[in-house]
């Protein structure tokens, strides 16, 4: 991504660790949320980026960015919508942006558990990801599943052709 770009922060929750580690870069950071609390702190904690509540699957923000982040939030949708998506990614992404966003290892879906509240997760086959990346213009750059070194996570990197 070029010097003090623009990033997207798709369900950036309360900002951190993703949009608080992009702003302190110089990045110009918008997140966006469905939760009104969590944006609002966003706003106290980084009041020089833009922070929208917004519902991911109805995205239409009528500009690009230079990098598209949906870490910890995509896979919360279910496959249907998580399949609606990519469309959304393209539409916001510029020429070259990088896509980066976690899911499960394998196509599924499991109740997990945040703050004693049950907590939704689904996710496609990674053959259907590459697949639904390609169809939608990008290019799969890496994909590592249960990185280890990032607390098991199953992170895509993809970029906008």
């Amino acid at each position: 991504m070029p010097p003090r770009g623009a990033i997207l922060d798709i369900g950036c929750g309360a900002g951190e660790p993703i949009a608080s580690h992009m702003a302190g870069l110089g990045y110009a950071v918008t997140g966006i949320d469905s939760s009104s609390s969590l944006i609002a702190m966003c706003r106290d904690r980084m009041p020089g980026q833009d922070w929208r509540v917004a519902d991911m699957r109805l995205l239409a923000l009528d500009r690009t960015f230079d990098g598209l982040v949906a870490w910890d939030s995509f896979f919360h949708l279910t496959a249907e919508d998580q399949r609606a998506m990519f469309p959304i990614f393209r539409a916001h992404a510029a020429p070259g942006a990088a896509l980066m966003f976690t899911s499960g290892p394998a196509h599924g879906e499991a109740i997990g558990a945040f703050g004693g509240d049950a907590l939704y997760h689904a996710s496609l086959d990674p053959e259907e990801y590459r697949d639904l990346l390609a169809a939608s213009g990008f290019e799969t750059v890496d994909f590592e599943r249960e990185d280890p070194g990032c607390g098991g996570h199953t992170i895509w990197l993809a970029v906008a052709e």
